[in-house]
């Protein structure tokens, strides 16, 4: 049923820039779970008077996050104490991954992962599962339930970890193509070819990744790259004759730009440029990287003005900390305050919005409030908590109240959440 949402409307055009802000906005949805009219209420045109409405008075409407990098199966993971990476991996993250090779643990597990990203306000995100098919499926099949847009696809990894979260190339292969059939287009769904990362895949492996990304037309591919140093000193005795980390992916067809690869906090300018140049896109995780002692991904880094890489910013669930998109900016905002830049609060939450819907190449139906696009909406209250509602008279624009959301803000402040117009997180 068409209906009217009313609040204050916070609408992104592509640049964080191109922002605007109506104290008392309204947005139609119409039956199709898409926006139909968005403006001033005072412009609401009369057709759409005796519109079902829904009054959030003076919190904010804005489009959904977007969690371009997550774990599904490591959604129980959160504070999962380990020296590194590494013994993070070994101690903690096999043994949980292994409990998705069971159907009906992965299902009622994908309910509760899609529940508390819808609780932080997250409407679209691209997951990583296990190895294990079944819990691929299992994901698949709940975001469809909520007609979301969500990108995943199984881990594809064949050493390095015990034998329960193993596949072989053959396996990996057969499986990779069949999900991509069923799932790939499929309303909104769309698939990820998704080897773990280097250490965890053969060289046969990697080399089947670069095919499959080739036959999987339309997919993304999702990996991790330069997340810590011990981890690259490991690449470097697994692959001898590669000058870098990012020549391994390189050597494999897997560095394009449909490839986004999580952390690059140590990557060097070489394979920055080469990044850049091939479209690639980077994936900030401060809140992993700031748990598991990785290093601060420097932005002006990554960013320098001759060579820029596409950067995104995501929670990485379960070495990340929380499911929380607000204090993943809020993150995001002191570790590069620590790496020399200052970040506006409409930088970072373009960056989780429109931004990351453009890095997954799903910007055309969500990321911003256009007409048109699906009604992916979050509600936040800038009042929320006992320390919001103290600090918010302070604020003296919009920037001042995003600002005070993405350092003070967390779940609490979401009042609402709207996937395709429908709303699957609020009272």
């Amino acid at each position: 049923m068409t209906k009217l949402l009313l609040g204050q409307l916070v609408v992104f055009g592509d640049t964080p820039q191109d922002l605007t802000h109506e104290t008392r906005g309204a947005i139609v949805i119409g039956d199709d779970g898409r926006i139909l009219w968005r403006g001033p209420l005072p412009l609401l045109p009369r057709a759409f008077d005796l519109t079902p409405r829904e009054d959030y008075g003076l919190s904010l409407l804005m489009a959904g996050f977007i969690d371009p990098h997550i774990h599904f199966p490591q959604y129980r993971m959160l504070a999962a104490a380990a020296t590194d990476l590494l013994d993070w991996l070994t101690r903690y993250t096999w043994p949980e991954e292994a409990l998705y090779a069971d159907a009906e643990h992965a299902a009622k597990a994908a309910d509760i992962f899609l529940s508390r990203l819808f609780k932080n306000g997250t409407t679209s995100a691209m997951a990583f599962c296990s190895s294990h098919k079944v819990g691929a499926e299992a994901l698949f099949e709940a975001a469809l339930k909520n007609n979301m847009a969500l990108i995943t696809g199984k881990t594809l990894m064949d050493r390095n970890a015990i034998a329960a979260v193993q596949d072989t190339v053959e396996q990996g292969a057969l499986e990779t193509l069949s999900l991509h059939e069923a799932y790939h287009n499929k309303d909104r769904l769309r698939h990820a070819v998704s080897p773990r990362f280097a250490i965890t895949s053969t060289e046969a492996q990697l080399k089947s990744a670069g095919e499959l990304l080739q036959l999987c037309k339309g997919a993304l591919m999702q990996t991790h790259i330069s997340e810590s140093k011990s981890e690259i000193e490991w690449i470097k005795t697994l692959f001898p004759n590669d000058r870098d980390y990012t020549a391994v992916y390189e050597h494999f067809g897997l560095v394009t730009d449909h490839s986004l690869f999580a952390h690059g906090v140590h990557l060097s300018e070489s394979e920055a440029q080469r990044l850049h140049d091939a479209g690639s896109t980077v994936v900030h995780c401060p809140t992993s990287n700031n748990f598991l002692g990785s290093g601060l991904m420097s932005m002006n880094h990554l960013l320098k003005d001759n060579r820029p890489v596409s950067l995104g910013l995501a929670t990485d669930i379960g070495g990340g900390t929380s499911f929380s998109m607000l204090q993943t900016l809020g993150e995001t905002y002191k570790v590069q305050m620590l790496s020399g830049r200052k970040l506006k609060a409409t930088e970072l939450f373009h960056m989780a919005t429109l931004g990351n819907a453009k890095r997954l190449r799903i910007d055309d139906e969500t990321g911003s409030l256009a007409i048109g696009k699906f009604a992916d909406i979050v509600v936040l209250d800038p009042s929320a908590t006992d320390v919001l509602a103290a600090r918010h008279p302070l604020s003296n624009s919009i920037e001042d109240v995003l600002f005070a959301l993405a350092i003070l803000g967390d779940d609490r402040a979401v009042q609402a959440t709207y996937v395709a117009g429908k709303k699957v997180h609020g009272v």
